[in-house]
């Protein structure tokens, strides 16, 4: 039996979770419903530290991550969305380097992952 492809990596606060999948649609569709259920629950709170204050745009409440696997562990692509504190949520790619996948107009995040990890 072949090995699943691709592996979603979710991390919502403190905790870490990993799934596999056979499917690039599969994977999209989870990732996807991992990211929107992290959203609605973003608490939207500014915290506080005595160097200074974090809004809730600038934390990262919460991390999708999804791998497709290649032939050497640092071969396959990797790409992703963010959660911020506010609940807004935004797509990226890149294992070492990160960059933003800029989405388009009338595009969901999910849609911009969609179209920026080829998998």
């Amino acid at each position: 039996m072949a090995k699943p492809r691709y592996t979603l990596k979710v991390r919502d606060g403190a905790r870490t979770t990993r799934e596999r999948f056979d499917s690039r649609d599969a994977l999209l569709a989870a990732a996807g419903r991992y990211a929107e259920d992290m959203a609605a629950a973003a608490a939207n709170k500014t915290v506080k530290t005595p160097l200074r204050d974090f809004d809730p745009i600038e934390q990262v409440v919460g991390r999708v991550e999804i791998h497709r696997k290649g032939h050497r562990p640092l071969l396959g692509e990797h790409a992703g969305i963010d959660v911020r504190g506010d609940g807004s949520m935004e797509a990226w790619s890149g294992k070492l380097s990160r960059s933003l996948i800029e989405q388009s107009p009338g595009e969901t995040v999910i849609g911009a992952l969609r179209r920026g990890f080829a998998g």
